[in-house]
């Protein structure tokens, strides 16, 4: 019998520490979790101390030659490093150790490309891609530096990086188009969403915080849920219904980290943006995780980065079930923080409590008798607002209820 095993590649680690104090270490651990769901093996690990990056070669010439051991010693296919590097970087540092050069961007982005599962998120991964190599072509070396032709060709020909180039910048252009025909429908849909007045609600936070549990537990959603970095890339929506026949949309977003690639954030925008169009913000935290603070740091400057500013936030602090110490957790950005286990469902009737107190905040209350002849406001009531009482009286209808501006003005 013949056995088939992927052999997975193996692979060194390589960050420069530019200030004491830095999160370099937390960064490179984050980028070994990255490697292992690209599907590598991160075998070894070094941070050089340096006052900046190196513009050459990313770490110093005294380091290559500690990494080059450091290879042959694991017996390593490649280095990754924890920055985004130019194009000369990669081609010297390549031609210096003589093996395979990666960095965070181009593992984050084949991480993107392997999980994009509808047409969106694959459109989306792979103009990511094009505009990254797009950028790195002159990178490649003496192999892009070749004549095209052939028989019948006049001239000297073209040159293999022009072809590239023009074939790059080809599909580039025609997956933009797609991509604008996607997020067209995208505001089809938004704009059914605005005229049903249902509130929506945006579930962000730090990849692997547990936002799909979240909104599994919540809703019954069934979307995809692993304990790895990026394990699901498509914006889901489901309706969760509330006490008071209340309803609210809860739409789950792709998860955010530190250094998040410029073109994953451009060629997402239109998933990223689902944060910007929603009424409140859930921030799903892992308090599980030792650098939860510098998470929930980076959340929010990605949400400032997408113009997402002035929403309700409530802050979820997640995985209590794995949190060690009892210490409690504070979001001084939120409006309100509350301890959840999403796996276990613990706290949720809580958060459940809390959107209630969101939708009755925008809302206005209202005791009055209505006359039978206006009975028709009442239908209206139960669906854009939240009806808490009713009564059949000689003099009319005794009502109780919560009332958006809009139909308070009617009523008036």
């Amino acid at each position: 019998m013949i056995q088939t095993e992927e052999v997975k590649e193996r692979m060194v680690l390589v960050a420069v520490s530019e200030q004491d104090g830095d999160d370099a270490a937390d960064s490179l651990k984050e980028l070994g979790e990255l490697v292992k769901t690209a599907g590598a093996i991160p075998v070894g690990s070094l941070i050089q101390n340096r006052e900046r990056m190196h513009p050459g070669t990313y770490v110093g010439k005294g380091k290559i030659e500690e990494i080059r051991e450091m290879v042959w010693m694991h017996e390593a296919d490649g280095i990754v490093c924890d920055d985004e590097l130019s194009p000369a970087q990669i081609r010297n540092l390549s031609d210096a150790l003589d093996l395979k050069v990666l960095d965070r961007t181009l593992v984050i982005l084949d991480i993107f490309a392997k999980r994009a599962s509808t047409s969106e998120g694959k459109i989306q991964a792979e103009l990511a891609q094009l505009k990254y190599r797009a950028t790195r072509l002159t990178g490649m070396g003496r192999a892009m530096s070749r004549l095209g032709g052939g028989i019948g060709t006049r001239g000297p020909g073209e040159k293999k990086l022009e072809v590239d180039r023009r074939l790059i910048g080809s599909r580039i252009s025609q997956l933009k188009q797609e991509l604008a025909e996607v997020c067209r429908h995208r505001d089809i849909t938004r704009g059914q969403r605005t005229k049903s007045q249902v509130p929506v609600a945006a579930i962000v936070g730090y990849t692997n915080a547990g936002k799909s549990t979240l909104l599994n537990t919540l809703t019954d959603a069934q979307t995809l849920e692993e304990d790895q970095l990026f394990a699901t890339l498509d914006p889901t929506t489901r309706l969760l219904e509330l006490s008071g026949k209340q309803q609210i949309l809860l739409t789950d977003t792709v998860g955010f980290i530190r250094k998040l690639p410029h073109h994953l954030i451009e060629a997402f925008r239109s998933t990223l943006e689902e944060a910007k169009y929603a009424d409140y913000i859930l921030h799903v935290v892992d308090a599980s995780n030792p650098q939860a603070e510098k998470q929930m740091h980076t959340v929010y400057e990605t949400l400032r980065s997408l113009g997402v500013v002035d929403k309700k936030i409530i802050t979820l602090f997640n995985k209590q079930d794995l949190k060690t110490d009892q210490e409690p957790m504070h979001d001084f950005v939120s409006d309100r923080s509350i301890s959840i286990s999403a796996k276990y469902g613990d706290g949720l009737e809580e958060v459940k409590e809390a959107l209630e107190e969101l939708l009755r905040g925008d809302k206005i209350f209202i005791e009055r008798v209505l006359p039978y002849q206006d009975a028709g406001v009442l239908q209206m009531i139960r669906k854009q607002g939240e009806l808490l009482e009713e009564s059949y009286e000689p003099e009319g209808i005794h009502i109780r209820a919560y009332v958006p501006m809009e139909v308070y003005g009617r009523l008036e």
